[in-house]
């Protein structure tokens, strides 16, 4: 029997959101295509509608491989308007060039765990893919946890590493917490509230309105304006990136380095470590960007996170008891020196010079002692004591350069462009006048 694949093109929202690939399929299968348009096609952005596609097939309808709905809400259609203007776009290429070291852990731990696809780009409004961000709040790493709610994942923090900034181990927290959230409130928009929101926020307001879903619960405005406008923003982000050519956008899909695990043991410098190894440098601190000081903490537990293909070379390095693998300064303790001087002068703490010193006590401290300490300094450390949280203030100032947008400072103060707009009072896509002043992010 004569097969025909009949497709209806609304606007041109079919092929949108990724089911070119499964309309491709259809047309291999079907004898006859017959192709009815009630309207010229128009490009997404002058689209009236951002309905979710779905591919009709003899046998039933296959939707895409998008979870969430909200595609055809106004809000979402405002985002993907924004994030498709030329600064957007920009914007965009850039943090997703950013995301190439990390994007195929997370795509992989993502599918081998069966959740939405859509959860690869939340990276891209939490953090512009940069496992230093920090937040106004203190939120720190890609996915943005904050100090207290890390103990269920296997993070640490402590004055050798801060386990935010750990792409491997962040990835990994924020799926599980992703899941968890999703068994406690039964959708996967109600559980990315709670991701942002936090999970009692969402249980409080599924108690008042039983049974109404995420767009039900904005609709009576009971999350904050941050909640209501967080899947939009992920919803566009999502639509743009999964249709880049659609968009003017060139495909920006990294290659994919295979990262691996090994075991450490002790304290080395990663800088000595790579040389030995043929490696960069710089591509095994930012692998480990979780490390303060660029040196392992002289924990057995610790392992190392190495490209595949380097992991043997790595581990040859590491094995050799002939190498010296981190830098030190020998002490000669002299008359009137204390545990907290000596830490000081060195930019070190006291527990870091006890933990190269087993059985050191600053009470029997003796004129003539020799100490260890780890040479910190040498690996472009100025500050005396170690590094905590860092804060962010939003008191700096920013003078307007010709040809500069919200887009760009964004991009060069390490925050998103929603803040700068929201703190200065401004649309996301308003011309910024030459020698304005512009609020922005400070560190301290």
């Amino acid at each position: 029997m004569k097969r025909t694949l009949c497709i209806i093109m609304l606007a041109g929202s079919f092929f949108a959101a990724g089911a070119e690939e499964l309309v491709s399929y259809q047309l291999d299968e079907a004898e006859h295509v017959e192709i009815i348009a009630d309207e010229p096609i128009k490009r997404p952005l002058r689209q009236v509608r951002y309905a979710q596609p779905y591919v009709s097939r003899p046998h039933g309808e296959y939707p895409v491989p998008f979870t969430l709905t909200g595609f055809d809400q106004e809000l979402t259609r405002k985002y993907i308007e924004q994030y498709s203007s030329r600064g957007g776009r920009n914007w965009l290429v850039t943090i997703m060039r950013r995301s190439g070291p990390y994007l195929a852990f997370i795509r992989q731990e993502i599918e081998r765990r069966g959740l939405p696809r859509e959860l690869i780009y939340l990276p891209v409004i939490e953090s512009a893919y940069s496992p230093t961000a920090v937040s106004w709040a203190g939120a720190t790493g890609m996915w943005q946890f904050m100090r207290g709610s890390i103990s269920p994942y296997d993070m640490k923090i402590n004055e050798w590493m801060d386990e935010r900034r750990d792409f491997w181990k962040s990835t990994l927290g924020a799926l599980s917490k992703l899941e968890t959230e999703y068994k406690r409130v039964g959708s996967w928009e109600l559980a990315l509230s709670a991701y942002n929101a936090g999970l009692g926020t969402v249980l409080n307001a599924q108690k008042k309105y039983p049974g109404e879903d995420y767009w039900a619960l904005c609709e009576r405005k009971v999350f904050k304006n941050e909640t209501i406008q967080y899947i939009p923003r992920l919803l566009a982000v999502s639509y743009i990136l999964s249709n880049p050519r659609r968009f003017g956008i060139e495909a920006i899909w990294p290659e994919d380095p295979q990262w691996t695990r090994v075991p450490v043991g002790r304290s080395v410098d990663l800088a000595i470590v790579a040389e030995h190894a043929g490696l960069s440098g710089a591509e095994l601190k930012n692998a480990n960007g979780e490390l303060v000081y660029g040196i392992t903490p002289p924990d057995p537990n610790y392992h190392l996170k190495v490209p595949a293909s380097l992991a043997a070379a790595v581990t040859a390095v590491l094995e050799d008891p002939e190498l010296q693998l981190i830098r030190y300064y020998f002490h000669t303790i002299r008359s009137g020196d204390t545990l907290s001087g000596i830490a000081q002068r060195y930019g070190v703490s006291e527990s870091q010079i006890r933990g190269h010193n087993p059985g050191l006590q600053e009470k029997y401290l003796k004129v003539g002692q020799r100490l260890i300490i780890p040479a910190l300094k040498e690996i472009n450390l100025a500050a005396a004591s170690p590094r905590r949280d860092i804060n962010v203030s939003f008191s700096g100032t920013h003078l307007v350069k010709r040809g500069e947008t919200l887009w760009s400072i964004a991009l060069a103060y390490n925050t998103d462009p929603e803040t700068l707009a929201r703190l200065n009072s401004m649309g996301l896509n308003d011309t910024l006048r030459e020698g304005s002043t512009l609020k922005t992010p400070v560190s301290r």
